[in-house]
Parts: C-alpha cells; structure tokens; sequence
C-alpha cells in the first residue's frame, strides 16, 4: 500500500510541481526573447529544460500510473498562468501609450510632463471631428500609473498600449519610476 500511495499520489504531485516550475520558466523565458532580453534567456532555458528532462524521465520510468500524465498535464497548464503571472509583475521592458481625446488635454499633458513623463502630442482628425493624440513611452511598470492619471483627467479617453521591443535614445526617457513621486529635472 505504501508504494501505490508514493506511485499514485506523491510522484504525481511532484511531476506537476516540477511541470509548474518548467513552464513558468520558459514561458517568462519566451517573454524575455520577445523583450530584448537575450542574455538572461539562455540561463533561464538551461535549467527549464534540465527540470522537464528529470520530469519527463519520471513519466517514462512510470507509463502505467495514470495519474503521472494527470500530474504532467495540470503542472503545465498551472505553469503557463504562473508564468504570465510573474511576467506581470516583473514588467519587463517598455510599453506605448497612444492616447486619442476629443477634449482639451492640455491640463493631463501638463500633468503628465510634471510628473516627469516624455509625451509627444500631435493633432488629428478622427470620426468626429479633432482629435489629440498623446504618444507616451515608458517602462510597463509605470503604465497603471499613466492610465490612472489619464482617467482622472478624461475618464472617457480611447487608449491603447503596446509592447516596445526597444528603444533607442534612453536620454529621453526617465531614469526611473521615482519619478512619478518628484517632478523631473531635464539635464
């Protein structure tokens, strides 16, 4: 009996910690690729793939215990999640906010430049008539900022944000989240 509860239970429970540890890692290791960050995902890939081959040498040495493939497959679904999860909170890279209003945004701009973001503000035609549209670049970090200064000012503003592979030029882009604490000092 004790076997079949280590062959039927821990074994399987422990293929899917080590599934949910693999594909956390490649799924914040693709990210990183598609970031720019190329020097950190073959590090990341080196253990990812060391985990899954111990893993998947488990599932072989075990084909007939059925609840392994269980364990197999809920790791990866449960990795994918924490994986996304962790990329969310370590908000890699860069992000574009492309800011359309049909109000005045001279006062979101100023507010915006004093808390020391970049904006480039252009003036358009949209559907129904002029439209300002705001460019900001800055780190994903800061973006839930950005977007709650920009409802406080125009709750109905359309917005879109886009990942920024890479940008070139960093003089022009603050050198830190604090500066949404003081206001920003050009050199």
């Amino acid at each position: 009996m004790g076997t079949l509860w280590f062959d039927y239970i821990i074994v399987p429970i422990l293929i899917m910690l080590a599934r949910v540890v693999d594909v956390s890692m490649d799924t914040v290791r693709v990210i990183m690729i598609a970031r720019g960050y190329r020097n950190l995902a073959p590090v990341i890939g080196f253990f990812q793939v060391l985990i899954w081959i111990i893993t998947i040498s488990r599932i072989m040495a075990n084909l007939e215990i059925w609840t392994a493939y269980i364990g197999y497959a809920g790791g990866f679904a449960i990795g994918t999640y924490v994986g996304i999860k962790i990329e969310e909170r370590l908000a890699l890279g860069y992000a574009l906010i492309r800011l359309i209003t049909r109000m005045d945004a001279s006062s979101l701009i100023k507010e915006l430049i004093g808390k020391g973001f970049h904006i480039t503000f252009v003036e358009g035609e949209g559907r129904d008539g002029h439209v300002g549209i705001l460019f900001i670049i800055h780190k994903r970090k800061v973006i839930r900022e950005i977007i709650t200064l920009v409802k406080q000012f125009n709750p109905n503003a359309f917005y879109t944000i886009e990942d920024v592979r890479f940008v070139s030029g960093p003089e022009y882009l603050p050198r830190s989240s604090r500066l949404l604490r003081t206001r920003y000092r050009p050199r």
